[in-house]
C-alpha cells in the first residue's frame, strides 16, 4: 500500500512540474531582429509627405516572429514588422531565402508577414510606383535591412523551437483609438451599427507563449489603432505607439524576471527601464561625485571597430540565464483603417474649433484640420501614452491568460487578381454578379486624413472631382468609360491599375491567407480594413467555421492588417459611397469588401474540408525593374583640426542635472547611411560604476534617448549628431556621460568607424 501511495505522490508531482514536456501539443519558438533602416536622406513611408525625410532615431525598429508547429504535422509563422506595411517584393525575397534554407518547410502558404503601420519608418521598399514616388524610387538599404531582419528573426524562432503551450485572452481597451471618419461609419445600416457598442473595435486579443522549461517566452496581440501618433513632420525613425508598447512590455518582462532587481516596481514605475537591473548603488557624498565627474572631460573622437556599437548595446549587457530564450512581445495591427490614436479629436489649428464633421475641413480647407493625441501638443508624449495604454492592457491579458489553445495547426493561401473578381452578392432576391475594377484612387485620397492632411483644394467626401485636377490626371492616364463607371461614385484622380510605365503603379494580384492555431484563426489581409469592413469579414469567416464540429463555438478570429502585401484601404459598400479618404483609397471599386468576403469564405471552407485551394496567379517580381533617384553618400569630412566623434557642443563643465531635465550633446559626425548600426546603436548613455568602469545604461532602443542627425545643407560633407537624453524620473543618481558611434565614408568609398564621448556629469 505504501508503494502505491509513493507512486501516486510521484505522479502528482510530475504532473505539477513545469518541466514536463510530454503533454505539450505544440513546438513553439520566438525570434526578434533589428530592421532599423537608413536614418538619413530617405523619405518616410505613410504620409506621402515629400518633406518628411529621415534624420535620426527616436527608437529602433524590429521584426518579431513566432512559429507554432505540431511535432509531426503543420506549422505556421507569423512575423510582425515595425514598418508601415508588408511589401510584396520583400515577402517574395524572404520566402526565396527560407526555401533555400529549409526547403518547403516555410512557404508563402504558411508564412505571414505583417506591418504595424508606423508612419515613421524609411520608405522605398515596396515595388509598385505609387508607393515609392515620394522616396525618389526604390531604396535598396530600406529593402535589404527588412529582408535580412525578417529572415534572421524567423531563423532564430526556428532554432528556438521547443515544447510549449499557448494561451489566449482578450479584453477591451477603451482609450487608444477613435473613429476618424465617423460620417462614413454612420452610413452603414443602423441595424448593423446597433449590434456594436462603439464605432471602432475596442477588443485586444493576446497570445501567451509558454516554454515547458523556461516558462513565458513571448506574447503577440492584435488591436486596431493607426500608427500615426507621430506626425507628418516628424523626421526621427520610430515604431510609433505599437513599437513603443512592444519595447515597454519586453522591458517589463526582462525586468520582472531579471536576476538582479532594483527597488522600483512596475506599479510605481510608469515605464520600466532596461538598465534598472544592472546599475548598483551609487556614491553617498555629492561633492565626491562632482570631483570624480570632473576628471572625465570629453576626449577627442577616436577610431572604433564595426562591432563596437553592438558590443555596447544595453540589451547585450543584461544578465540572463544561459540558454534562456529572449522574451519577445509584438503589438500587431488589425482593422485600423478608420481608427486614429489621436483620441482628443480633430480641431482647426486656426480657430481651435472642431473640424467640419462630414469633410474634416476648416473653412473648406483640409490643411488646417489635425487630430490631437492625448499628449498634445507633444507628439512624443502622445506616442508614449497610447503605447503605454496598449502595453498595460497587454500585461493584464498576459497575466490573466488561462484559456489554452488546443487543436490543429493549419493554413490556406491563394493569390487573387482583384482587378477582375466576379462577386456573387449575397442577400438579394435574384442572383446578381458584380465585378471589382482595376485599381484607381479617388480625389479624396489627396485630401489625406485628420492624422495627416493633404494639400491644395482636395477634401474628403468629394464624389465629383474638379476640372483642373482631371486635366492634370489625364496627362498621366485618362481613365476609360468602363473604368469610370466601375468605380462610381468615386471620381478617379489616379488610374493606377492601368498605369504601367515604367512598370506597374499598383498591385492587381494580392495574397489572402488564413492561419489556424487551434481555436485561434488569423485572417491575413493585404490592406487596411475599416472597423465595419473588418467586422463583416470576421463574422463571415466565423459563421463558416463555427458550423463545423472541429472548431465549435469558441473560435477567436483576428484580422492581421497590412500583411504579405499592400493595397491601401477596404471599406464597406456604404462607406465607399461617402468617399471619405478611406473610400477614395479603396482601390478595386465599391465591391472590394464583398470580393474579400467571398474569397476568404472559400479558404475557410477548404480549411474545414481539408481540401487544397487553387494557388492563383503569381504576383510579379519587379526587383530588376526598380529605379532609384536617391543620391548616394559621396564622402564625409570634418573641418580642419576636427576629428569624427569630437564634441561640437558639450555639457557645461561641472554640470549637475535633475530628473526630468534634458541633456543635449552634439558631435561631429557622418551620414548614418554609411552603416545602419544593425543590432547596434548610434547613441549611448553610460553610467560610471566604481571609479573607472563605464556601464551601458540607455541606447537607441530607449524611449528617453533621441539621436538627431543634420548637415548644414543638402550636399554638404560636414554633418553633426545631436543626442538628447530626457532623464527619467526613476533614474539612479550618479555620474553619466553620452557616447556616439558612427561611420564615415572616405572619398574612395572606404568606411571608417568612429566613436566620441561627452564630458561626464552628475545626475542628482
Amino acid at each position: 500500500m505504501r508503494v502505491w501511495t509513493l507512486l501516486l505522490l510521484l505522479l502528482v508531482l510530475l504532473l505539477r512540474s513545469d518541466a514536463v514536456h510530454s503533454f505539450s501539443e505544440y513546438l513553439i519558438g520566438v525570434g526578434s531582429h533589428d530592421i532599423t533602416g537608413p536614418a538619413a536622406d530617405v523619405n518616410m513611408m505613410g504620409y506621402a509627405n515629400t518633406e518628411q525625410i529621415a534624420s535620426g532615431v527616436h527608437f529602433r525598429l524590429r521584426a518579431r516572429a513566432f512559429i507554432v508547429a505540431q511535432p509531426e504535422g503543420n506549422r505556421v509563422v507569423f512575423v510582425n514588422l515595425d514598418a508601415c506595411m508588408a511589401s510584396q517584393l520583400v515577402v517574395i525575397k524572404v520566402i526565396e531565402r527560407l526555401k533555400a534554407r529549409y526547403g518547403d518547410l516555410y512557404t508563402e502558404k504558411n508564412v505571414a508577414i505583417s506591418g504595424i503601420h508606423t508612419h515613421a519608418g524609411p520608405g522605398g521598399y515596396l515595388q509598385y510606383v505609387v508607393y515609392i514616388v515620394t522616396s525618389l524610387g526604390f531604396v535598396r538599404q530600406s529593402f535589404d535591412v527588412l529582408v535580412d531582419g525578417i529572415e534572421k528573426c524567423v531563423v532564430e524562432a526556428h532554432e528556438n523551437l521547443r515544447p510549449g503551450s499557448i494561451f489566449v485572452n482578450k479584453g477591451e481597451l477603451l482609450d487608444a483609438g477613435v473613429n476618424r471618419s465617423p460620417s462614413a461609419y454612420l452610413n452603414n445600416p443602423e441595424a448593423e451599427r446597433s449590434k456594436y457598442k462603439y464605432n471602432v473595435d475596442k477588443e485586444m486579443t493576446l497570445l501567451k507563449f509558454v516554454d515547458d522549461e523556461w516558462g513565458p517566452l513571448g506574447s503577440f496581440n492584435w488591436f486596431a489603432t493607426h500608427g500615426t501618433s507621430m506626425s507628418r513632420t516628424n523626421s526621427l525613425i520610430s515604431g510609433d505607439n505599437k513599437g513603443a508598447a512592444a519595447r515597454f512590455m519586453e522591458d517589463w518582462f526582462e525586468r520582472k524576471g531579471s536576476v538582479r532587481m532594483d527597488s522600483v516596481g512596475f506599479e510605481n514605475d510608469g515605464i520600466p527601464r532596461r538598465i534598472s537591473n544592472i546599475i548598483p548603488n551609487v556614491h553617498d557624498k555629492y561633492h565626491k561625485l562632482l570631483e570624480l565627474a570632473a576628471s572625465f572631460q570629453s576626449p577627442p573622437g577616436k577610431p572604433a571597430t564595426k562591432v563596437s556599437s553592438v558590443a555596447r548595446r544595453v540589451r547585450g549587457a543584461v544578465l540572463r540565464e544561459v540558454g534562456k530564450p529572449t522574451f519577445v512581445s509584438a503589438f500587431c495591427q488589425s482593422n485600423c483603417g478608420d481608427v486614429s490614436p489621436n483620441v482628443l479629436g480633430a480641431f482647426c489649428i486656426d480657430t481651435e474649433l472642431p473640424c467640419d464633421f462630414n469633410h474634416s475641413t476648416c473653412g473648406g480647407k483640409n490643411e488646417l484640420c489635425y487630430g490631437r493625441g492625448p499628449g498634445y501638443p507633444d507628439e512624443f508624449e502622445s506616442t508614449r501614452i497610447i503605447g503605454e495604454r496598449q502595453f498595460r492592457k497587454a500585461v493584464e491579458l498576459f497575466n490573466g491568460a488561462s484559456e489554452q489553445i488546443k487543436g490543429k495547426v493549419d493554413f490556406r493561401h491563394a493569390f487573387i487578381d482583384f482587378s477582375q473578381v466576379a462577386v456573387n452578392l449575397p442577400n438579394v432576391s435574384t442572383s446578381k454578379v458584380v465585378k471589382t475594377c482595376p485599381a484607381a484612387m479617388g480625389f479624396a485620397f489627396a485630401a489625406g486624413t485628420t492624422d495627416g492632411p493633404g494639400a491644395f483644394d482636395f477634401k474628403q467626401g468629394d464624389d465629383q472631382g474638379n476640372p483642373f485636377w482631371k486635366l492634370v490626371r489625364n496627362v498621366l492616364k485618362t481613365p476609360g468609360k468602363e473604368q469610370i463607371d466601375c468605380h462610381q461614385p468615386k471620381p478617379i484622380l489616379l488610374d493606377t491599375g492601368e498605369m504601367k510605365l515604367p512598370y506597374d503603379w499598383a498591385p492587381s494580384i494580392l495574397p489572402i491567407q488564413i492561419l489556424r492555431v487551434g481555436q485561434l484563426v488569423i485572417l491575413s489581409v493585404p490592406g487596411e480594413f475599416t472597423t465595419m469592413a473588418g467586422r463583416r469579414l470576421r463574422d463571415a469567416v466565423k459563421t463558416v467555421l463555427s458550423g463545423n464540429k472541429g472548431y465549435g463555438s469558441n473560435i477567436h478570429v483576428v484580422i492581421a492588417g497590412l500583411t504579405n502585401s499592400y493595397s491601401q484601404y477596404v471599406t464597406t459598400y456604404e462607406e465607399y459611397e461617402m468617399q471619405r479618404y478611406e473610400g477614395a483609397s479603396t482601390l478595386y471599386g465599391p465591391h472590394t469588401l464583398s470580393a474579400y468576403i467571398q474569397e476568404f469564405t472559400k479558404l475557410a471552407r477548404a480549411l474545414i474540408s481539408g481540401q487544397p485551394v487553387e494557388p492563383g496567379p503569381q504576383p510579379p517580381d519587379l526587383l530588376d525593374k526598380q529605379i532609384s533617384l536617391l543620391a548616394p553618400v559621396v564622402m564625409d569630412a570634418t573641418p580642419i583640426g576636427v576629428k569624427f566623434g569630437d564634441c561640437s557642443s558639450d555639457v557645461p563643465k561641472n554640470s549637475t542635472f535633475k530628473r526630468g531635465a534634458m541633456v543635449s550633446v552634439t558631435f561631429w559626425s557622418a551620414c548614418p547611411r554609411n552603416d545602419l548600426m544593425t543590432e547596434g546603436t548610434f547613441s549611448l548613455v553610460e553610467f560610471l560604476q566604481g571609479k573607472n568602469t563605464w556601464v551601458s545604461a540607455y541606447d537607441d532602443d530607449d524611449f528617453c534617448l533621441r539621436f538627431k542627425w543634420s548637415r548644414p545643407f543638402k550636399f554638404s560633407s560636414h554633418s553633426k549628431a545631436t543626442i538628447e537624453w530626457r532623464i527619467p524620473q526613476d533614474v539612479t543618481p550618479g555620474i553619466y556621460r553620452i557616447k556616439h558611434f558612427g561611420a564615415a565614408k572616405g572619398l574612395f568609398g572606404s568606411i571608417r568607424h568612429f566613436t566620441g564621448s561627452s564630458s561626464a556629469f552628475v545626475v542628482e
